[in-house]
């Protein structure tokens, strides 16, 4: 049996950092929490890692209601002569929900 630590994202784009071989996203989610007697959302950006192929498929852009899935993988590296932690969410899969403007999603658009 194989272990796993695995994440799911559904929000919307705020950022996109392409590279040569990876790209970054920057996706928020909301979480609606009671503040006294009334509700409040905070928002929560996430940054997602896409390698070479997801990458280089990508046809979602800043604004997309997106579906991500992937892996969790921490990771820490030595600096200033301090030791940071940091946890990497690298996308398997990346679906495009709704385009910002309200349009159907590429795969959804008719021929």
């Amino acid at each position: 049996m194989q272990n796993i630590a695995e994440f799911r994202i559904i929000g919307r784009i705020g950022k996109v950092e392409v590279k040569e071989k990876v790209t970054y996203l920057s996706v928020a989610s909301n979480y609606n929490r009671k503040d006294g007697d009334d509700w409040k959302t905070d928002v929560h950006w996430n940054s997602v890692t896409l390698f070479d192929k997801l990458a280089k498929r990508l046809t979602a852009s800043k604004g997309d209601l997106v579906h991500i899935t992937g892996r969790v993988r921490q990771n820490q590296y030595e600096a200033g002569g301090s030791t940071h932690y940091g946890v990497d969410l690298i996308a398997d899969g990346i679906a495009i929900l709704a385009k910002k403007d309200g349009g159907p999603a590429d795969d959804e658009k008719p021929d």
